[in-house]
């Protein structure tokens, strides 16, 4: 796939696919939301008309219903509303418009019924609305939907009052209709809005008195999903809107007033059937667009590989250039855009061509700055791995230069120093530092040198182009300093620390005491009759003893023990990691060794003892002059008592 797209050609086809595809979706989205719009407006004009067309039919047909009752009322005598009036009321015609005829007396009494129904003489309907309305008001009646006393059958009744000879209420005449089997109501249940659409009768108190669906007949009327639309209507208001049908289904719903009998048409039209033409407009516009793709792509590619042509032509003859086989591109062609390409590219070349010649005359000089340097140098990557170094560094680390252009010459660092190099390189160049660092070399030839090397990087507008690195050899240096350093601590004459060494190390020993509980033991001794061998032998003499007794003390002692020489015929010894009791076979070995040295001149023979004090460390020591103060106190007592003796600090730990 990524083969395919790697061509200009492909994602310009891609591109001009994508675009299309974006053209066609945008029109369908705008037409359906436009043509949806434009649909809804259409059906809700329609469902208005429609609503209205049933209100007006059913305003009519209770008119026609009221106007047949007042014929038949003028011909009814007050008197006979009173007695039996069935003769009166029968009247066949006007069962096409009713389904039973009644005569209500002026106490509210049943006189007569047509059909005759025997269970409806005498029913007293001063409770119903219809007998109290027209006792009260004197006008023509449609009564809300109510069960029959005799059959228990859903009625709606219209009512017109009649009047005596003065004008008073004398009874009335009843016409009802049956709401479940009347042609009235029927005709209404029949009526279709497209498929699924349907229209609705509703009292005023909302009762369903007509319905496509039975089973709703006679049922309050419920607010469904609660929408308002409903409620409107039944406080008087007329129009359309959205709502929901009883399942759920978004629906379009028109509202009309049937003024005469005070009721509600309600017409459905379900949303999806509203919607449908426009969604298969849509669907017809969308095969249209894609049969339109499909048949536009293989000219569209044909088209533009030919409008490519002179560029991959200007591709090839740059591949030329590089490659050596051409100077220059020439390409003739009248799109202005790779004309002036072809132009810049060469002025690159010219360009090029010039900072390389430039460039080449730099790296000569470089190179013979670099090869007539006294000092080593080198030249690295970005990332660390040496890429050159001149004479004087070859010569200086006896490598060739093939074995420091791979990551392998760090094998060359001393072993004990290699990790931490390594480690500390890699830190700096990651994180752009310059490094800095003394190392000991392994030479070829086994010797090992001290090397002080430096690197720096080379950066061009903040680019990390490499660096460039200077070696020198320190060698000679470290090893001045570190006699240096040893000679500050030793004393010339035995070899043994001077009171400086030996005093840094005490209170090395005194920092381990406090931290760690690591107790220590310190001796300090002097020897007894050492004056004579220097008046009498000499100072060479006494000299020769002095090293002597530091020759042969030194072997007694533990390796990790510190021997020193604080001065005049006064040693020391730091014991870390002992106690009192454990160098006391020590003490006594010194004693015995010392006793059995001497040192002869001029046919005489001469030897010392020691006066030997011992000390360890104590909780309370804040100072190694607390600790010098005790063991040289103690020395003083062993010689005090006789000397060639040791005498322990009597102070316990």
């Amino acid at each position: 796939m990524m083969r395919i797209l790697g061509t200009l050609h492909s994602r310009l086809m891609l591109w001009i696919g994508i675009g299309w595809s974006v053209l066609v979706v945008a029109t369908l989205a705008f037409t359906y939301l436009t043509g949806s719009e434009l649909i809804r407006q259409a059906n809700i004009s329609h469902l208005n008309y429609e609503a209205g067309l049933v209100a007006r039919q059913v305003d009519r047909s209770i008119e026609q219903r009221i106007e047949a009752l007042e014929r038949l009322a003028d011909g009814i005598s007050p008197r006979l509303a009173s007695t039996s009036g069935e003769a009166m009321i029968t009247s066949p015609p006007l069962l096409a418009l009713f389904d039973r005829l009644a005569l209500v007396s002026r106490e509210g009494k049943i006189t007569a019924s047509y059909p005759y129904l025997e269970s409806l003489n005498g029913v007293d309907v001063t409770d119903r609305d219809y007998f109290r309305f027209a006792r009260a008001v004197g006008r023509p009646y449609v009564s809300d939907p109510l069960l029959s006393k005799a059959s228990g059958k859903p009625f709606v009744t219209v009512t017109v009052p009649l009047e005596d000879e003065k004008g008073g209420f004398a009874g009335q005449l009843i016409g009802a209709v049956n709401v479940e089997t009347s042609s009235f109501f029927d005709s209404l249940r029949r009526i279709r809005i497209g498929t699924d659409g349907f229209a609705s009768l509703i009292s005023a108190s909302g009762t369903v008195l007509s319905h496509p669906k039975n089973s709703r007949v006679m049922d309050e009327y419920e607010n469904q999903n609660g929408e308002g639309l409903l409620d409107m209507a039944l406080l008087g208001w007329q129009g359309a809107g959205q709502g929901f049908m009883a399942d759920g289904r978004q629906s379009l719903e028109a509202y009309a007033q049937a003024w005469n009998a005070g009721w509600v048409v309600k017409v459905v039209r379900p949303m999806s059937q509203v919607q449908a033409p426009i969604g298969q407009l849509v669907e017809k516009l969308w095969w249209v667009g894609l049969v339109t793709i499909v048949l536009m792509l293989p000219l569209l590619w044909w088209l533009l590989k030919l409008v490519l042509k002179p560029l991959r032509r200007l591709e090839r003859q740059i591949r030329e250039v590089a490659s050596g086989e051409r100077e220059r591109v020439k390409i003739h062609t009248r799109m202005s855009e790779l004309s002036q390409l072809a132009t810049t590219f060469n002025r690159l070349q010219c360009q090029t061509e010039e900072a390389t010649a430039s460039l080449h005359e730099r790296q000569a000089f470089l190179d013979a700055v670099l090869a007539s340097s006294p000092v080593g140098m080198f030249v690295a990557s970005p990332d660390g791995e040496v890429e050159y170094m001149n004479p004087a560094l070859a010569e200086l680390t006896g490598y060739k230069g093939d074995d420091l252009h791979s990551k392998n010459w760090m094998q060359h660092i001393h072993p004990e120093d290699r990790d931490d190099f390594v480690d500390l390189w890699r830190d700096a160049m990651r994180h752009g530092r310059d490094f800095l660092r003394q190392v000991r070399y392994v030479s070829p030839d086994g010797e090992v040198l001290w090397l002080e090397i430096h690197v720096g990087q080379v950066l061009r507008q903040q680019a990390l182009l490499g660096h460039v690195g200077s070696v020198k050899d320190i060698t000679l240096r470290r090893e001045q300093e570190a006699l240096q350093r040893w000679e500050a601590e030793h004393d010339p004459l035995t070899g043994l620390l001077n009171r400086r060494g030996f005093e840094r190390r005490l209170e090395e020993a005194l920092i381990e005491w406090q931290q760690r509980d690591q107790q220590s033991v310190l001796m300090i001794f002097d020897l007894d009759h050492f004056k004579p061998i220097n008046d009498e032998g000499g100072h060479a003499l006494g000299d020769e003893m002095l090293r002597a007794i530091a020759g042969a003390i030194t072997p007694l002692v533990r390796k990790n023990d510190y021997v020193a020489r604080q001065g005049g015929d006064e040693f020391a010894i730091l014991m870390p990691s002992c106690t009192l009791a454990q160098a006391r076979t020590v003490s006594s070995r010194l004693l015995e060794t010392v006793a059995g040295l001497s040192v002869s001149a001029e046919g005489k023979d001469y030897r010392v003892t020691l006066s030997l004090g011992a000390a360890c460390f104590l909780v309370t020591d804040t100072s190694i002059d607390e600790i010098l103060a005790r063991a040289d106190d103690a020395s003083y007592q062993a010689k005090r008592k006789g000397r060639n003796r040791t005498i322990e600090s009597q102070v316990s730990a």
